[in-house]
C-alpha cells in the first residue's frame, strides 16, 4: 500500500546567499554514500530552508530529531508549510504528567508511577507511524522520546485489520476484529479509538484520523464502506476498501501472555532465591508478592499496572536486543536530520543511563524483576546503528559531529543581510543597575530583550523585581509548559511582554526577530550554561534584527567568552563582506505573528499539565469552559484554595470584578457538563 508521490516544496523564495553551495554540496555528500554531514549554519541562515530543499532533492523520508517539544513544534509547523501536498507528521512523548516509578533507599521511600497521557498527541504519533506505513513521501519531526521503546514493528504491522467492499465478513468477528485492535465499543457517543454498532451498521472513529468509517452489511457480507464526517455523519467520500490500524503501538500477540508467564515465573523463582541466600528477606518477600500480583492480573485481565516492564517476554525478545521504536518504521535509505545536535546528541546517550540507573534501584530492592531493565530506551551505540545517513544541524556543532563528520558545510551568510551583533562587555558588578537602565531605553522605543540568568529562581526574582520597576515582563524556564512557554514566545513578539527573563531555554531554534538586546549576566561563571557554544546560541537570538546587540556582564574573559566572541566577529566580518560585494542593504527579518504552535498543537497543548494551577495560577488564555471543570473538580475534592484560584482566573478572563466568597453563590453545572471533555 505505498504511495510513491514525490515530495513538492512550497517556498516563495529560491536559495540564496549561500545556502545554495549548502544544499548542493549535502546533497552530493548523501548521494556518495557519506554516512555524516554537518551543516553549521549561522542562527537566521535559514538551516530549516535547506533541510527541506535537501529533502524535496534526495525524494527520501526523512526524520528530524530535535532536544524539546517546542522546538519540534516549530519545525513541524515550518516543514507543514513547505510540504502541504505531503505527509508532515509530529511525534513527541504523549505524557502531559509523568511520574517514573522509583525507590529512595535513604528515606525508604517507594514512588508509584503515575502519568497522564494526551490524547490529541497520541492521535498524532499513531498518525506518523501508519504514515510510514503507507507511503514514502513522509518527514516526521520527532523529540528525542522516539528512541523509547514503542513495541515491535512486526507485531503493529500483523494486527492491520484490512477488509474491502464484497467481503465475506460476519458482523459479530468483525466486532471482535475491532477489540483486538484496542478499539472499544461505545454505542452512545463517537471517540477517537472507539466503534459505534447501529443495526447492520458499524461506525469506526481511527484513533489516528479526523473522519470515521462507516461499514454497511448485509447478512455475512460488507455491502459499502463510506467515509464521513464524524460529527455529522455526512457522506466524504464511498470507498472500495479500507484498514483499520491499530488504537495503540504497543501491540501483543495472541498466545504473548501464556508464553510470558512461565518465563517471569522461572525469573521470579531465579531472584527470589537470590535473595534468600543473601538473607535479604524483606526483598525476597516483596519481588514474590508483587509479581504474583501482576501475575494474576495478567492471567485473569490480559493487563497490569507497568505491564511495559514485562516487554521483554511479551515482544518476544532475547535478553540485551533493542526494544522496537519510531525508527524502525521508516524504510533503509530514510535520512535522519539531529537539529541542533550540540543538545540533541548528549540528550540521546544520556537518556539510557538515566532510565538504567532507576530502574536498577527497584531492582536491588525488589520492587521489579532484572527484566525490566528490558524496557528502555535505545542505548546510544544502538541509535547509531541507525544513523545510516545522518545530516547534524548546529550553529555551534559539538565534538562528536565535527569528528565523525565526513564534510562539514558552512552557512554563514544571512540572505537579509543582518550580520551577527555587536558584542559588549561590561564589568559583573552592579550588573543589574546597569541593565535596568538599557532595559528602559527598550522599553521607551517599544522593541524587545531577553535576559539569562543563571538559576530558575534568579529568573524569577529578577523577573518579579523588574515588574515592580514597571517593566513588561516575564520569566520563561522548564517549569513551565510547552503550551505555556509558546504564548509567552507570542506574547513577546507581539508587545504585550517587552522582557523575558529565562536560563537556557531561549536558545535554539526560536524566530525572534524583533527582539534587539541579549543581556547575559555573570558570563564569567564558567560552565555548561556559559559554554563558548551556548554563548554562541545565545548570542544568535539577536541575529534577525540590524538594531541589535549583545551585553555580556563579566569581570573576566574566560576561554568560553573569548572563543564566542572571536566566532562571533568572524562571522560578523563574512557577512559585511558578503554584503558589500553583492551591494545587499541590511533588513531585519519581518515575520508575522503566529502560534508558535500549528493549531492541532495549541489544541493538544492547552490542556496540557493544567495541574500546575495551584493558589495562584499562572495559566495564560485558557477555554473558561476547562477551567469551570477544573474549578468544580477542587470543589468536589474539596481543595478550595485551588478552586478560589480558578474562581478569580476565570472572572478576570470574563472581565468581572473578583468579589470574595462567591464560589459558594455562583450557579454549579450539572453533573453532565462537569465531566464534559
Amino acid at each position: 500500500m505505498n504511495n510513491n508521490k514525490n515530495f513538492v516544496l512550497h517556498s516563495a523564495w529560491p536559495p540564496s546567499g549561500d545556502q545554495p553551495e549548502a544544499i548542493s554540496a549535502l546533497i552530493k555528500g548523501v548521494r556518495a554514500n557519506k554516512r555524516f554531514q554537518t551543516l553549521m549554519g549561522v542562527t537566521g541562515s535559514g538551516k530549516t530552508f535547506t533541510m527541506a530543499n535537501v529533502i524535496a532533492e534526495l525524494n527520501r523520508p526523512a526524520l528530524i530529531l530535535a532536544h524539546n517539544k517546542t522546538l519540534a513544534a516549530q519545525l513541524y509547523s515550518e516543514f507543514k508549510n513547505f510540504f502541504p501536498e505531503n505527509a508532515v507528521h509530529y511525534f513527541v512523548s504523549y505524557y502531559d504528567y509523568y511520574q517514573p516509578e522509583a525507590y529512595i533507599p535513604s528515606s525508604d521511600v517507594y514512588i508509584e508511577k503515575d502519568a497522564s497521557i494526551n490524547d490529541r498527541i497520541e492521535k498524532l504519533r499513531l498518525a506518523a507511524t501508519k504514515a510510514l506505513i503507507e507511503r514514502r513521501d513522509v518527514i516526521v519531526v520527532a523529540s528525542v522520546s522516539c528512541i523509547y521503546g514503542l513495541g515491535k514493528r512486526e507485531n503493529y504491522e500483523n494486527a492491520i485489520f484490512a477488509f474491502k467492499e464484497g467481503e465475506r465478513a460476519e458482523h459479530r468477528a468483525f466486532m471482535e476484529r475491532l477489540i483486538e485492535n484496542y478499539y472499544e465499543r461505545n454505542d452512545l457517543v463517537l471517540e477517537p479509538g472507539k466503534f459505534r454498532v447501529r443495526g447492520d451498521t458499524i461506525e469506526i472513529f481511527p484513533a489516528y484520523d479526523e473522519n470515521c468509517i462507516r461499514v454497511t452489511f448485509y447478512d455475512d457480507e460488507i455491502e459499502r464502506i463510506d467515509l464521513i464526517e464524524p460529527l455529522t455523519g455526512h457522506l466524504i467520500e464511498r470507498l472500495s476498501q479500507a484498514s483499520i490500524f491499530p488504537a495503540q503501538h504497543y501491540v501483543t500477540q495472541n498466545d504473548a501472555i501464556a508464553r510470558a508467564v512461565p518465563l517471569i515465573e522461572q525469573e521470579l523463582e531465579s531472584i527470589e532465591n537470590k535473595f534468600l541466600d543473601n538473607k535479604k528477606y524483606l526483598e525476597a518477600e516483596r519481588i514474590k508478592m508483587r509479581t504474583k500480583y501482576d501475575l494474576e492480573m495478567l492471567n485473569e485481565t490480559g493487563y497490569c499496572s507497568g505491564i511495559e516492564n514485562y516487554s521483554l517476554y511479551l515482544d518476544g525478545r532475547n535478553k540485551g536486543e533493542p526494544p522496537g521504536t519510531l525508527i524502525d518504521f521508516f524504510p533503509d535509505d530514510f535520512i535522519m536530520f539531529i537539529d541542533e545536535s550540540h543538545i540533541t546528541l548528549p540528550q540521546v546517550r544520556a537518556m539510557f543511563n538515566g532510565d538504567r540507573a532507576r530502574k536498577q534501584v527497584l531492582v536491588d530492592n525488589g520492587f521489579r524483576l532484572p527484566s525490566c531493565l528490558d524496557n528502555r530506551p535505545l542505548e546510544f551505540k544502538e541509535f547509531e546503528q541507525h544513523m545510516k545517513q545522518a545530516i547534524f544541524v548546529s550553529a555551534t556543532p559539538g565534538d562528536y559531529e565535527l569528528a565523525n563528520s565526513e564534510q562539514v558545510a558552512e552557512q554563514i551568510i544571512r540572505p537579509t543581510g543582518v550580520p551577527d551583533p555587536e558584542v559588549e562587555i561590561l564589568p559583573a558588578i552592579n550588573q543589574v543597575d546597569d541593565l535596568i537602565k538599557k532595559l528602559k531605553v527598550i522599553a521607551d522605543s517599544g522593541e524587545r530583550a531577553l535576559v539569562l540568568t543563571l538559576t530558575k529562581r534568579s529568573s524569577e526574582d529578577l523577573a518579579e523585581y523588574l515588574s515592580d520597576l514597571k517593566f513588561k515582563v516575564k520569566y520563561i524556564h522548564s517549569e513551565l509548559n510547552t503550551f505555556e512557554r509558546a504564548e509567552l514566545i507570542r506574547d513577546l513578539r507581539n508587545g504585550d511582554v517587552q522582557i523575558l527573563v529565562g536560563i537556557n531555554l531561549l536558545r535554539e531554534g526560536m524566530d525572534l526577530p524583533e527582539v534587539t538586546l541579549v543581556a547575559i549576566l555573570d558570563a564569567d561563571r564558567e560552565g555548561y550554561l556559559r559554554s563558548h557554544r551556548s554563548l554562541i546560541q545565545i548570542m544568535g537570538r539577536a541575529a534577525r534584527n540590524i538594531n541589535s546587540k549583545v551585553i555580556l556582564y563579566a569581570d573576566n574573559i574566560t576561554e568560553g567568552i573569548n572563543k564566542a566572541v572571536s566566532e562571533t566577529r568572524r562571522r560578523r566580518g563574512l557577512q559585511i563582506k558578503f554584503n558589500k560585494q553583492h551591494n545587499i542593504t541590511p533588513k531585519s527579518i519581518e515575520k508575522c505573528v503566529v502560534n508558535l504552535l500549528p493549531p492541532e498543537l495549541a489544541a493538544a497543548y492547552a490542556h496540557e499539565d493544567l495541574k500546575k494551577i495551584k493558589q495562584e495560577p499562572k495559566v495564560l488564555e485558557y477555554n473558561i469552559s476547562e477551567l469551570e471543570r477544573l474549578m468544580w473538580d477542587a470543589v468536589e475534592k474539596l481543595d478550595f484554595e485551588r478552586a478560589a484560584a480558578l474562581r478569580d482566573k476565570i472572572a478576570e478572563l470574563r472581565g468581572q470584578e473578583i468579589k470574595p466568597n462567591s464560589l459558594s453563590k455562583a450557579k454549579k453545572p450539572k453533573a453532565r457538563e462537569r465531566t464534559r471533555k
